[in-house]
């Protein structure tokens, strides 16, 4: 089955929403389409707790931000692509506020903000601690009244399609009869979100195995800076659901098996509110050296929430409350919640410019899978829910203005036999004795053990070794549910080779980059190497494995110092 759309949007989290309410305000004339492989309210967006940074305050100011976001980025942030996206961050905030979000408040009535890591001020706007939920469904309610968008879900991304440097069509698969179904488009926006289900300990939702990423990564894109995964300081133990930021920022405590608030001896100044680099660091130092607090999950680091009050958490933290109640069984009025550093943010992805353009005409990327860079070496948080809201308004207008001066697109014949062949016969109708599922409960294992906070030659030469030899295992894996409709083993099985591209990318990024920098932390390269690593790193995909290139880092008026809490 072929449609045709002048615009198509693959994503409907945040990123995506914001770029066709873009591209719809920017023509009514424009017929555009949202691909997803869930609902748009069942986004992993809405998992997004603890708020979202502006400058809106009047001890606050754009310079101050961009140092604090540059800073936070290890030096490796574009600075020129940093200074646009915290000018127009506030735009967004007033945006969403005009469309029906339910910030949270001051008593004055003003939007309220609280303190997060490495932030100079308190500047993260918030909804209690369900921040990305309300924004999800802002944008969504906003959606509907554009004529001109038509959402499909339950559509699997399989392929893009390009000709001659174009985009000229988006492939997927119907999830509820099985078919292959192409877009002819003549701009096409990838908002797909991240690539965290590399891991197995990770707050991610069980759909962000990086499909936009890989597909566009095997179409020509290169990949940027995919060694930097960030590891978020607090998942709950065992299930490594998000405690949010949020309850540090609300004056809550790290503490160790002595009841020690240790991040007095890492980061004197910002304590538990340092970036999570950091945290995160201090937190499994304390772990591995036997300060942690033993349990038959392994050790933790206590959350402790107690000072704060049964009222404060239930207005501020009343989703954590009940997270921990359920999960933990653990209620953070009366005890401290069990925690861990746990995988929760790709820094990298599609390489593009402020513009959102990546190499491919008429293909835009935005929100978590595109690499600007504003987060370089380690985001800061609250940073990434307005990146997916200023960055999904540039790519949604970028779209449009390409479409609308473009001739209509044509995908071959050709093209949609090779795709189907491809997917139905050669992946589904085929036999071997891989099970996809071990071979993915053996990456998982390998990322958690080898690309975990610590990092050396030895465990990334062996990641890499490993992930290789799954790959070719990848190529005789057999799918026993033969079916069409609603077939999760085949699109599970998709997802797996989706993943173990990317994670082959990030094991020999990160082997290659010998310094540590940001989430990047070398055991055997422990400091900071401005002179021969203050660059980019660009992976091109090849048959036989990715090859990079690197590219300098944009420097306008900050330069890089040594970064201390």
């Amino acid at each position: 089955m072929k449609m045709q759309y002048d615009i198509v949007i693959v994503g409907a989290g945040l990123a995506g929403m914001r770029a066709a309410i873009a591209a719809a305000e920017k023509s009514k004339k424009l017929s555009i389409a949202i691909l997803a492989k869930t609902y748009p309210i069942r986004c992993h967006s809405v998992c997004a707790e603890g708020g979202t940074a502006a400058v809106l305050r009047e001890d606050d100011d754009y310079d101050l931000h961009a140092w604090d976001t540059i800073k936070g980025s290890d030096f490796l942030a574009d600075q020129d692509a940093v200074e646009f996206f915290v000018r127009n961050a506030p735009k967004e905030i007033l945006r969403l506020d005009n469309w029906g979000c339910p910030w949270s408040r001051r008593e004055d009535g003003r939007i309220a903000q609280r303190a997060f890591g490495g932030h100079s001020v308190n500047r993260t706007v918030f909804a209690a601690d369900r921040t990305g939920f309300h924004e999800v469904h802002t944008l969504y309610e906003r959606l509907l009244i554009y004529d001109n968008v038509d959402i499909f879900s339950e559509y699997f991304l399989t392929n893009l399609i390009v000709e001659n440097g174009s985009i000229k069509g988006v492939a997927t698969i119907e999830l509820k009869s099985g078919d292959l179904v192409i877009f002819e488009t003549k701009a096409t926006v990838l908002a797909t979100g991240g690539a965290g289900r590399l891991y197995g300990f990770t707050t991610y939702s069980h759909q962000v195995t990086g499909d936009g990423m890989a597909v566009a990564y095997r179409c020509g894109v290169p990949l940027k800076d995919m060694e930097f995964f960030q590891f978020h300081p607090t998942g709950l133990v065992p299930s490594g659901i998000l405690m949010t930021e949020a309850c540090r920022g609300e004056g809550g405590y790290l503490r160790n098996k002595f009841g020690e608030r240790f991040m007095e001896k890492y980061a004197p100044e910002k304590m538990e509110l340092a970036p999570r680099d950091v945290v995160s660091r201090a937190m499994w130092r304390e772990i591995i050296e036997g300060r942690g607090i033993d349990s038959e999950f392994g050790s933790y680091i206590a959350l402790d929430l107690t000072h704060l009050g049964e009222d404060k958490i239930n207005e501020r933290l009343p989703m954590i409350r009940d997270a921990a109640i359920k999960f933990a069984g653990v209620d953070p009025v009366d005890e401290p919640i069990p925690v861990r550093p746990v995988a929760h943010y790709t820094m990298g992805g599609i390489h593009s410019n402020k513009n959102c353009e990546t190499q491919i005409a008429g293909l835009y990327v935005a929100g978590e899978c595109a690499c600007v860079s504003i987060h370089g070496a380690n985001r800061l948080g609250s940073n990434s829910t307005i990146e997916c809201l200023v960055f999904g308004k540039v790519a949604g207008e970028m779209a449009a203005e390409y479409a609308l001066n473009s001739s209509g697109s044509h995908v071959p014949k050709d093209f949609i036999l090779n795709e189907e062949s491809r997917i139905f016969d050669h992946l589904l109708g085929r036999n071997g004795d891989e099970n996809p599922y071990s071979l993915k409960k053996e990456l998982n294992e390998t990322m958690d053990k080898k690309l975990w906070i610590f990092r050396d030659r030895d465990g990334l030469s062996e990641a890499v070794g490993k992930i290789r030899e799954l790959k070719e295992r990848y190529s005789n894996v057999e799918i026993n549910d033969k079916s069409k409709g609603f077939n999760t083993d085949l699109t599970s099985t998709l997802e797996i080779g989706y993943m173990l591209d990317l994670a082959e990318v990030v094991a020999t990024a990160a082997l290659y980059r010998e310094e540590s920098r940001g989430a990047h932390y070398r055991i055997d390269f422990p400091k900071r190497d401005d002179v021969n690593w203050l660059k980019h790193s660009l992976a091109y995909y090849t048959p036989e494995g990715p090859v990079f290139k690197y590219i300098p880092v944009t420097i306008t008026k900050w330069k890089p110092t040594e970064r201390k809490y």
